[in-house]
């Protein structure tokens, strides 16, 4: 039967924990759900530190936190990882691999490097990486075995293609609009900003928090996630009862307080190569203010549906949040804009995509097609039994 008639199985591969929230792991979960929805059979194999998120999903194992483009990553480059993708590939013959950073250690490097069925990579990263830099000859080996590259953004693209020229298609990452626009609100008791991100120097905390200096006694601010700055942030908040500190909290929380917020605060400083969080915002119906990043203006434009302010400037933030909590007709303005801007970025349409791309490569399979064996593959195997396999 042509690959065309029957349902595809796609191994969508992620690098990093999936019970961690990210932006990755979002996108890579988001995406498998509307793949199953149109009738695909896909998998999501990756890291878990707890219960798999989703009954789709294989564990590979615990994740190990490394540091990654100015934060820390859970990433699995143990060998206990390595063994047990191999051992899922060889078990589950997928028609399509579907690498999410190809090149992070972990899981996907080891199917990259594998290559039992035609792989399409998806590169999200952008900024610095020393691994783009000074890795960069093993990485173009290994790209060989890609059969569609994809970037989700210009700046990813600049971030990739001088370490492994070649060809890339750009597709935005998506984002399930229903999910936001349906949501029950939040309740709230007065003016309220919403700030949803790891608590790390690159995603502005610390300036947020100057900014909240200067905002009136009447508004809260809504703090969610955790991360190594923790601490030492809510120690210096301590006695400004306006902050309130949510710890990790649920998708379903996060989606009901976003679309409660008056104001989504995105400060970040840089290492955002995409503003899925602000697509999410003007999906949920809430007022933007958000760094003037590379990435973020890929979605958002400065007041036309969202109000964008220079890097680290604490008084332009502050400045810009105030507008935005006081001006209704601004608020109104922005976010409808905002609404309509979503529609550009629907997971569904991204799916379509993808799924065009899986159709495109499966017919290779049957060429490219070789039986995968922990055991044929294993370091350890004998001249003896290399030659009894050819």
């Amino acid at each position: 039967m042509a690959s065309t008639d029957r349902v595809l199985r796609v191994g969508m591969v992620c690098p990093y924990s999936l019970s961690v929230p990210g932006g990755v792991q979002a996108q890579v979960l988001g995406l498998s759900r509307q793949l199953r929805r149109m009738g695909m059979e896909v998998r999501v194999l990756g890291p878990c530190d707890g219960p798999p998120p989703d009954t789709f999903v294989t564990a590979l194992g615990n994740s190990l936190p490394t540091a990654s483009n100015g934060s820390i990553a859970p990433l699995a480059p143990d060998p206990a990882c390595a063994l047990r993708t191999m051992r899922v590939l060889f078990d589950e013959q997928f028609d399509v691999l579907h690498m999410h950073e190809p090149f992070a250690p972990g899981p996907t490097m080891t199917a990259t490097l594998l290559h039992p069925s035609p792989i399409v990579a998806t590169f999200h990263a952008a900024g610095e990486s020393a691994s783009y830099k000074y890795g960069s000859a093993p990485m173009r080996a290994a790209a060989k075995n890609i059969g569609h590259r994809v970037v989700v953004s210009k700046d990813a693209l600049a971030l990739v293609q001088p370490a492994v020229p070649g060809e890339y298609e750009t597709l935005f990452n998506g984002v399930e609009l229903d999910v936001y626009r349906q949501s029950v609100e939040y309740p709230t008791t007065g003016p309220t900003i919403f700030f949803c991100g790891r608590h790390e120097e690159r995603k502005g905390l610390d300036v947020l928090l100057d900014a909240m200096a200067q905002m009136a006694p009447d508004v809260t601010l809504w703090i969610a996630s955790s991360g190594p700055d923790t601490e030492r942030l809510r120690a210096r908040t301590a006695a400004d009862p306006r902050i309130v500190w949510l710890g990790r909290i649920s998708d379903e929380e996060k989606v009901a307080r976003l679309k409660g917020a008056h104001v989504f605060c995105a400060p970040s400083l840089h290492g955002e190569s995409f503003g899925v969080v602000l697509i999410e915002a003007m999906a949920a119906g809430t007022c933007i203010v958000a760094s003037s990043l590379n990435g973020y203006r890929n979605v958002a434009t400065d007041d036309v549906d969202s109000l964008l302010v220079p890097p680290g400037d604490v008084a332009a933030l502050a400045a810009a949040l105030q507008r935005a909590l006081a001006d209704d007709q601004l608020g109104a303005r922005l976010t409808a804009a905002g609404n309509r801007r979503a529609d550009d970025f629907s997971m569904s349409a991204l799916a379509e995509r993808y799924a065009e791309i899986y159709r495109m490569l499966a017919p290779t399979r049957v060429q490219q097609r070789r039986p995968l064996s922990p055991w044929l593959l294993s370091p350890r195997r004998t001249r003896r039994s290399r030659m009894m396999t050819k």
